[in-house]
């Protein structure tokens, strides 16, 4: 494999930028110094006007594979990911079959392995009459990222609204477990109403279907479950402002056992973009009132919310389409996550080291990944350079997503991602791809 060698580039990790040289050798970095000489063939990359970022870890994406693939395959969608800095994902269980057997989980990572051009990890699924192959995965903490309970409806026989079946996978689960926290009876309820009241309901009603209480009161019970049995909690795209009040900065991460994530569709939109992009932006949970959005930032700036992730849902234009209970529910944004957080420290809302912290350390920190997360020696060479000076602008023909759209499309981003390093291996390379050597399966130190 080839080895690289970065001089004199800005290295963005743990908690500060400095000029450095990093050289990888093979899979792994293997020296990190203010200078660097060596006998070794070296490809040299010179680091002047551009950053070095340890590659992004996604703790939620949708990939749709198997099952969903005219939406999105494994394949094209890693290929978007690495074009955003993307080195790692972890894909959830709402793919056709549902991911509800270890088997059929196996049978998705069979899939990555000959295709992902990212590392990856899947979640095993959840549902009301699965506790017992849930449990079998106790058996696997050091090889699966976690087990995912969709505590508001998904595709298939996956809404998990059974006390009992709950309160068995929170007492006798091993691994880590992640919830998307949306309580159906309040859901249901508001539907009707607004039905009731309006007839039609567009894209703005979303937000009033699923609520914030709908949000709230699901958070509160996977809470209080996880304290009940001291389980390992983390819960996925926190999107109001009522729901932080039920989490803590007043220890290091590495001391939490409830953890939470905040998505970048709730840090940049808000309910008043219903108006122009309507159901592009639709999503589960909903995009909410603008105050929201403020106090999310304020959360991740403070360390109540620990990491940031785009929760990448791909459907179809036409599925976007139609009828408020027709149009489908996700946004399309691996590609485009950092880069739009880049954007926002451009607007000087967050630092590049926070960016940092919350895409990369803190994912491998919460799930406990093995050798990746960080620019050390001897972890994982996942790299991204970044060139914070040369604007990039979305476009049409330049979305790899399958589904070829995004409601992101025509934002000019103030950076472009220039390079993306996978295990050592260059995989993305300014618009050109090198496709020779796959992903590898993440590792949990558990």
């Amino acid at each position: 494999m080839q080895k690289y060698l970065f001089k004199n580039i800005p290295v963005v990790n743990e908690g500060k930028i400095r000029s450095l040289d990093v050289l990888t050798n093979g899979e792994r970095i293997e020296k990190i110094a203010g200078s660097i000489e060596t006998k070794y063939r070296v490809v040299e990359i010179n680091g002047e006007g551009k950053h070095l970022f340890p590659g992004v870890i996604d703790d939620q994406v949708h990939f749709r594979e198997p099952g969903l693939t005219h939406k999105a395959t494994i394949y094209t969608e890693s290929k978007a990911a690495v074009a955003g800095g993307v080195t790692a994902f972890m894909e959830m269980p709402n793919t056709i079959p549902n991911a509800l057997t270890p088997q059929l989980l196996e049978d998705k990572y069979t899939i990555a392995a000959n295709t992902s051009l990212a590392n990856y990890s899947f979640f095993m699924g959840t549902s009301n009459n699965n506790a017992e192959e849930v449990l079998r995965m106790n058996d696997h903490k050091k090889d699966v990222c976690g087990v995912k309970i969709f505590m508001g409806a998904s595709t298939g026989n996956m809404l998990v609204d059974s006390h009992s079946a709950l309160d068995r996978v929170f007492r006798e689960s091993e691994m880590l477990i992640a919830t998307h926290c949306e309580d159906e009876r309040i859901i249901k309820s508001n539907y009707e109403r607004l039905k009731n009241e309006k007839g039609v309901l567009t894209a703005a009603d979303h937000p009033l279907v699923r609520n914030e209480e709908a949000c709230f009161e699901s958070s509160l019970v996977a809470i209080k479950f996880a304290q009940k049995y001291g389980s390992r909690l983390h819960i996925l795209h926190i999107s109001t402002e009522k729901e932080l009040q039920l989490f803590s900065n007043m220890m290091p991460l590495k001391d939490k056992r409830i953890t939470a994530e905040v998505c970048v569709h709730h840090l940049h939109f808000t309910a008043n973009d219903y108006e122009s992009l309507g159901y592009k932006i639709k999503c589960n949970p909903a995009i909410k009132a603008a105050r929201n959005k403020e106090a999310l930032w304020k959360a991740l700036m403070d360390d109540r919310l620990d990491v940031i992730a785009p929760d990448h849902a791909p459907h179809t234009l036409e599925e976007k389409q139609g009828l408020y209970e027709q149009a489908h529910a996700g946004l399309p944004l691996v590609q485009h996550a950092l880069s739009l957080m880049l954007h926002y420290h451009k607007q000087g809302r967050i630092s590049m080291e926070k960016i940092a912290q919350k895409m990369s350390h803190a994912v491998a920190d919460c799930f406990g990944i093995e050798n990746r997360g960080y620019i050390r020696e001897g972890y994982f060479a996942d790299l991204v350079v970044v060139d914070n000076n040369l604007p990039s602008t979305v476009t049409k023909e330049n979305i790899l997503y399958k589904c070829g759209w995004s409601p992101l499309e025509n934002f000019t981003f103030p950076a472009s991602i220039q390079n993306t390093f996978v295990n050592g291996h260059m995989v993305y390379d300014n618009g050109k791809f090198d496709e020779t050597t796959k992903g590898q399966r993440l590792l949990f130190n558990r």
